[in-house]
C-alpha cells in the first residue's frame, strides 16, 4: 500500500506522526517540507534528539549505522549498496570499545547543547545516554521482532526496499531535514487541548497543509481513554485538504512494516472523511 500512499500524497507538505523512528521511512518517501513528531512520553523527545544529532554528525548511511549502534564501520562499503548488503556487512562488524562509545555520546551531547544551544535539563541528557547505551548493548535486536535490521531491509509490495536507509538519497533527505531543524518533536496528548491545536496554528501561519498523519495504533488508546472525539476536534483544526491521509498500522505489525508482505502500510484513510462524524460534536 505504500504505492497507494505515494499516489495520494503530494510532496512538500507537513507530515505529522507519533512515536520514534518508524516515521523516518514515511518521511523519506513522502518528502515533506516539515515533520512534527508527537508522543505523550518525554522519552520519545530524547530519542528524536539523539537521532537528530546522529543524522547531523554522519555523512552517509554507513556512518549513521556505525554511530547509532556503536559499531565499527566495515571496509569496502559503497553508496549503491542495498540496505540488506549494508546490514549484512555490519552484522560482521564488532562493537566499538567503551572509550569510543563515550566519545560518540559526548559528540551527541555537544551537538545538541553547544552547536544548537538547546537548554536541555539533566533529565534529558541522562535519558539520551540511557537510550544510546541500550542501542550499544542490544544492537539490531533492540526490538525482538521485527529487529531493527528487519525493518530497514523490509520490502514493499513490489519487493523494493523502502526504508529510510534503503538508499543514500533517502538518507540525505532526512539528514537535510534534520540539519535545518525541520523535524520537530512535541511532547503532547493527541486527545489533549494543546499540542495538536498549537501545531495547527503554526502550520496555518506558515502556509503548510498536512499531507499525512501517521497514527500507528494510537487510536485504540484514544478509544479506551474516551478521547477519540476530542482527538477528532483537534485534527479538524489542522490545515487539511482532500488528499490529507491518515496512515494506520495493523495490530501487531510494528510501525506498519512487514518483512515480506503486501507493504509498509496497513491502512489509509482520508482525514477529512474519517473525522467528519465526530469533529463537529
Amino acid at each position: 500500500m505504500l504505492s497507494d500512499l505515494l499516489n495520494r500524497v503530494k510532496p512538500g507538505g507537513a507530515y505529522l506522526g507519533v512515536g520514534p523512528e518508524q516515521n523516518y521511512t514515511y518521511m523519506a518517501a513522502l518528502k515533506p517540507r516539515i515533520a512534527i513528531i508527537f508522543d505523550i512520553r518525554r522519552g520519545n523527545l530524547d530519542i528524536q534528539l539523539m537521532y537528530k544529532a546522529i543524522f547531523e554528525l554522519s555523512k552517509d548511511r554507513a556512518d549513521f549505522v556505525a554511530m547509532l549502534f556503536s559499531r565499527q564501520r566495515p571496509a569496502g562499503l559503497t553508496p549503491s549498496m542495498s540496505a540488506t548488503q549494508l546490514f549484512d556487512a555490519f552484522d560482521r562488524s564488532p562493537a566499538v570499545d567503551e572509550s569510543s562509545f563515550a566519545k560518540n555520546l559526548a559528540a551527541i551531547d555537544d551537538r545538541l547543547t553547544k552547536t544548537h544551544a538547546l537548554p536541555l535539563p539533566r533529565q534529558d541528557i541522562e535519558g539520551i545516554a540511557t537510550i544510546y547505551r541500550t542501542l550499544y548493548r542490544a544492537g539490531f535486536d533492540v526490538r525482538p521482532s521485527p529487529s531493527y535490521d528487519d525493518l530497514m531491509t523490509a520490502t514493499d509490495e513490489h519487493g523494493v526496499e523502502r526504508s529510510y536507509l534503503a538508499t543514500e538519497e533517502n538518507y540525505r533527505f532526512l539528514k537535510d531535514l534534520e540539519s535545518r531543524n525541520l523535524v520537530v518533536p512535541v511532547v503532547g496528548d493527541f486527545g489533549g487541548p494543546k499540542a495538536i491545536r498549537a501545531i495547527a496554528g503554526y502550520l496555518k501561519t506558515n502556509g503548510a497543509t498536512v499531507t499525512a498523519f501517521y497514527l500507528s495504533n494510537v487510536e485504540q488508546y484514544l478509544y479506551q481513554d474516551g478521547k477519540w472525539n476530542a482527538f477528532c476536534r483537534n485534527v479538524a483544526t489542522l490545515p487539511l485538504d482532500n488528499s490529507s491521509t491518515f496512515i494506520r498500522s495493523e495490530s501487531g505489525a510494528a510501525g506498519g512494516f512487514r518483512r515480506f508482505g503486501p507493504g509498509f502500510v496497513s491502512s489509509l484513510g482520508r482525514i477529512t472523511q474519517d473525522i467528519q462524524p465526530c469533529s463537529s460534536r
